[in-house]
């Protein structure tokens, strides 16, 4: 019983299962309506075949019961019929000591009537052991018909046995090959489930390689975006580093002064041209 129960958890859970699966993948539940249908037919049949057997077997009952009143009701007919018989033959033994005496005491005179009474006993007599040849015939018949009754019965209740045991077997074999299908159904279940958790963690590794790719990648461009940005900075250092060497005439960019004999002027052009030069 507790097998049963934890066979039926289980088909049971595998249903919900494979329900929620099929929800998840294209949001129907065919799979339960199916197994619904499937162990409501199961079930229809196996009432069906419960139902049949209990009424042959009331039938059965019936029809014994029957029996046993019929040869009940045969016997007491019988008895009766035997009482009334020995009851008929005590009147024959009262008439017949009844005409002895009357014998005796009216020889003469009731000779005659001896001759009719006697007749009218033997007539009697003729018409009761007809009347038990009869019964005896009737009870023989009635017997034989029990005998064949009894016969016909136990025949039926022989196929009935025969039926109920094929069907008890059928049953056997189709919970067997049912429970053989539901354990390939586990075993490839398992498989399935061993080989999508092999998927699961290579999808991983592979998204762990992508991500440290693209880590690499930012890094990489961000070093090239400083790179770049230094090397403007750096360009623009230098440009601004040029542009002051050459307004302040350092080094190489220092202009030729002239003589001190030129003359005031040329002097106080060069004076203003220094502070031009200063100002700027």
């Amino acid at each position: 019983m507790k097998e049963d129960k934890v066979a039926a958890w289980q088909f049971l859970s595998d249903v919900i299962a494979d329900t929620m699966q099929e929800l998840q993948n294209s949001g129907t539940f065919n799979n339960l309506l199916t197994c619904l249908n499937e162990e409501r037919e199961n079930k229809t049949h196996f009432y069906d075949i419960i139902d049949r057997e209990e009424k042959g077997r009331k039938r059965i009952k019936s029809l014994q019961k029957e029996l046993h009143n019929v040869k009940r009701e045969r016997q007491v007919e019988v008895q009766n019929r035997n009482e009334y018989i020995a009851h008929l033959k005590d009147q024959l033994q009262e008439l017949k000591a009844k005409t002895n005496m009357e014998n005796r005491f009216m020889k003469r005179n009731t000779e005659l009537q001896i001759s009719q009474t006697q007749k009218k006993c033997n007539r009697t007599e003729e018409l009761l052991l007809e009347e038990i040849e009869k019964l005896r015939l009737r009870t023989e018949e009635e017997n034989q018909i029990h005998m064949e009754i009894e016969i016909f019965l136990r025949r039926e209740q022989q196929k009935l046995e025969e039926k109920l045991e094929f069907w008890m077997e059928k049953y056997d074999k189709d919970t067997e090959m049912k429970q053989n299908e539901l354990n390939a159904l586990k075993s490839a279940k398992a498989s399935d489930l061993t080989r999508l958790q092999d998927l699961a963690r290579l999808i991983r590794e592979y998204e762990h390689v992508i991500i440290e790719d693209r880590i690499e990648k930012e890094k990489n461009k961000k070093q090239v975006e400083q790179s770049l940005l230094e090397l403007k900075s750096i360009v623009k250092l230098q440009a601004w580093w040029r542009g002051i060497i050459v307004r302040n005439e350092i080094g190489y960019f220092k202009m030729p002064r002239k003589d001190k004999d030129d003359g005031k002027n040329s002097k106080g052009k060069g004076r203003g041209k220094d502070r031009q030069r200063s100002k700027r």
